[in-house]
C-alpha cells in the first residue's frame, strides 16, 4: 500500500496517481521506457521560455527602438512553439503514460477518464516484432486499486494490468488472475461502473466519497 494518501473527491488526483503507479510497475518488470515523447515536450516547452526571456532581456538592456524588430521575430517564434506544443500534448502524446518494449514488442498506453465518472480507461496498443499491431480498450473503477481513505493499493492494480494486457502478463505470470477469478472480477467492475453512472464527482449529501457511495449503491443493488 501506497503511504500517500490522495483525495477521494479529486479525479484528477486519483488519475495522476495510478498513472504514476504504471511505468513504475512496467520499468520494474525489465520494460524499457521511452522518453522521447517527453523530451519533445520539454524541448518546446523551454524553447518558448527561452526566448521568452531572452526578448526581455534585450528590450531591457537597449530599448524598445533597438529591438522592436527583433521582439516581433521573438513573439512569432514563441507563438508558433506553443502551438507545436500544444498538438504535441493533444495530436501526438494523446494521454500516453507509458511507451516502451520488452523483448522484440512494443508497447504504448495512453489513459483518460470521463468527466463525473471515477472509472479508469486505458487504450493499449502493442505491436510483436513481424505481426500485426494489436489494440485495447479496458477500463475498471479506481475503486478497485483505492481504498475508502485514499490509499493506493498496488497488487490489485498491477493484477488487473496483467491479467486484462497480454504483453505485462507475459512479463508477470504470477500477477495473472486465473480465467474464473478474472471473470468474476469483471463482474464486480461492471456492477461498480453501473454503480457510479449517476455518482458526479463532489460531495455527497452525507459527506461520503464518490468512492464510498459507489461501493454502498453496488451493495444496495446486490441485496435488491
Amino acid at each position: 500500500m501506497a503511504d500517500q494518501k490522495v483525495s477521494v473527491y479529486s479525479l484528477s488526483e486519483l488519475k495522476n496517481t495510478t498513472d504514476d503507479a504504471l511505468p513504475n510497475y512496467l520499468t520494474s518488470l525489465k520494460f524499457k521506457q521511452s522518453h522521447f515523447l517527453t523530451d519533445v515536450r520539454l524541448g518546446l516547452g523551454y524553447s518558448a521560455v527561452a526566448i521568452a526571456g531572452i526578448a526581455f532581456w534585450a528590450d531591457h538592456k537597449l530599448g524598445w527602438d533597438a529591438t522592436k524588430h527583433w521582439t516581433l521575430l521573438a513573439v512569432v517564434a514563441y507563438f508558433i512553439l506553443n502551438g507545436a506544443l500544444t498538438y504535441w500534448i493533444w495530436g501526438v502524446e494523446k494521454g500516453k503514460v507509458f511507451t516502451g518494449e520488452i523483448n522484440d514488442t512494443l508497447i504504448s498506453i495512453a489513459s483518460s477518464v470521463n468527466k463525473h465518472k471515477p472509472i479508469y480507461n486505458l487504450r493499449v496498443r502493442y505491436e510483436k516484432q513481424g505481426k500485426k499491431p494489436q489494440q485495447l480498450n479496458i477500463s475498471a473503477p479506481f475503486t478497485r486499486w483505492f481504498d475508502s481513505d485514499g490509499f493506493f493499493v498496488a497488487t490489485p492494480f498491477q493484477q488487473w494490468l496483467a491479467s486484462e494486457i497480454p504483453v505485462i502478463g507475459e512479463a508477470d505470470p504470477k500477477k495473472v488472475a486465473s480465467s474464473a477469478a478474472s471473470i468474476e472480477s469483471n463482474k464486480e467492475s461492471r456492477k461498480v461502473e453501473n454503480a457510479v453512472n449517476d455518482t458526479h464527482v463532489d460531495p455527497q449529501p452525507n459527506g461520503a466519497s464518490p468512492l464510498t457511495a459507489a461501493r454502498s449503491r453496488k451493495t444496495k443493488k446486490t441485496h435488491s
